[in-house]
């Protein structure tokens, strides 16, 4: 895929309960000591209207949504953190660390909605243009062990109360973006310890970084 954000823009993906806000925070100490201003953002969200949008998205009130509507109201968001934040961000010079982007959409709306990847892929390229992440760590355990920690973390939203099948349709189709896609998205063993968890992030970053200096 074309890119425009000069090998700065890296995202975090994968299930709930893979441990994406300890391991983002640990990025981001990373790109610190190696001298890089980081603007840390999240999707749906970033934005105003990207997290009034996110309250939309997670609410249960919500809970009949249509497919669609969830959809382009992911995008919605998305025009809107790209235009106010990750785009200025990267034409400052700024590294972006993304709690979720695109691929997440494909994995939630395309995987566990069943909506067709050729519907997601023309709002991608309408909303972004050229724009892809240049990183992405896909945090990866077994659907049981991330439906568990996130029950344990907190009162499951609009998504988190999925059915464990809906969970193996975004987790698989994540798997397979990353075949796709490896020199891009690098698989994290999310199962192990936290220490060899951030072992494994840390080499991949380094790796990154050297590439792109």
């Amino acid at each position: 895929m074309p890119a425009s954000s000069k090998g700065k823009f890296i995202t975090v993906e994968g299930i709930e309960g893979v441990g994406k806000s300890t391991n983002i925070e640990f990025i981001r100490k990373i790109l610190d000591v190696a001298g890089k201003q980081v603007v840390v953002t999240r999707e749906p969200g970033g934005t105003p209207l990207g997290e009034e949008v996110r309250r939309l998205l997670l609410d249960h009130r919500n809970d009949g949504m249509s497919n669609d509507a969830e959809l382009l109201l992911m995008f919605a968001a998305r025009a809107e953190h790209i235009a106010h934040v990750v785009r200025p961000a990267i034409e400052g010079g700024n590294y972006i660390l993304c709690d979720r982007f695109t691929d997440a959409t494909y994995a939630y709306q395309g995987g566990g909605r069943n909506i067709s990847f050729e519907r997601i892929a023309t709002l991608e390229n309408w909303v972004q243009g050229e724009l892809r992440p240049d990183l992405t760590l896909l945090l990866d355990l077994p659907v049981t062990t991330g439906m568990q920690r996130a029950r344990n973390r907190s009162q499951a939203d609009r998504f988190e109360q999925e059915k464990y099948d809906f969970f193996e349709r975004v987790r698989n189709t994540y798997l397979s973006l990353a075949k796709r896609e490896p020199a891009r998205i690098r698989i994290i063993d999310a199962a192990q310890p936290l220490e060899a968890v951030q072992r494994q992030i840390q080499k991949e970053l380094e790796l990154f970084l050297m590439k792109n200096q």
